[in-house]
């Protein structure tokens, strides 16, 4: 299964959560940044609030690019215990990389939210949004997140992710939407033909878009 882009992604997502009776009339949280396309148009087919979870992927020490934990909003790190046990690392050897993606998500959220509040999420039916779960380890922070608000029902909605990353995630999340979770998993991207890097004014034109818009 190879999606053509993130529109077409979300809205077979969409179908698929109609389908399921899951998230009409609630609240779509999308990951910044490639969640948010896949995101509007699974919200304007469920009649949902379109909003977003801000998450930073936490990197190993001189590997920045090896996610080995995340951090959503103000909530606690969540790590990756295999990827610890590894690289020999404990939570403390991480602690100066958590405070500075800490710093990092902070200055996020002012740009992306301005003056607007974090979501309200307690006693509403939230279905969080990403374009695929590779180690799910940024999507279980905004689980956690999200879970500690008291939601009336959370989902997890992904086009695609790996076997590993969608079972860790039931686990925490109760309810996990994936419409591929193929046995050889090696990057999200590899599932879509187009799999264009986003920019924080593709968020913003998104999160401005009149309910009802057509995504194209």
């Amino acid at each position: 299964m190879i999606f053509a882009n993130r529109t077409e992604a979300g809205r077979a997502l969409a179908e698929r959560l109609v389908r399921q009776g899951l998230g009409a009339g609630g609240l779509v949280l999308a990951l910044p940044r490639g969640g948010v396309p896949v995101a509007v148009p699974v919200a304007e087919r469920l009649g949902a609030e379109l909003d977003i979870v801000l998450v930073r992927k936490i990197g190993a020490p001189r590997h920045p690019e090896f996610g080995v934990g995340a951090i959503a909003e103000d909530g606690p790190p969540v790590f990756d215990d295999a990827a610890l046990r590894y690289l020999r690392l404990t939570p403390d050897d991480l602690a100066p990389i958590v405070a500075a993606e800490r710093a990092e998500l902070a200055r996020r959220v002012g740009r992306y939210r301005r003056d607007r509040p974090a979501p309200a999420v307690t006693g509403r039916r939230v279905v969080l949004v990403d374009d695929g779960l590779a180690t799910g380890v940024t999507a279980h922070a905004a689980v956690r997140w999200l879970a500690a608000q008291s939601p009336e029902c959370l989902v997890v909605a992904v086009p695609v992710g790996s076997q590993e990353a969608r079972a860790r995630l039931a686990a925490a999340a109760g309810t996990v939407v994936c419409l591929h979770a193929p046995a050889q998993f090696s990057a999200v991207g590899q599932w879509y033909d187009d799999f264009a890097q986003l920019t924080d004014v593709d968020v913003d034109t998104a999160l401005r878009r009149p309910r009802g818009a057509q995504a194209h």
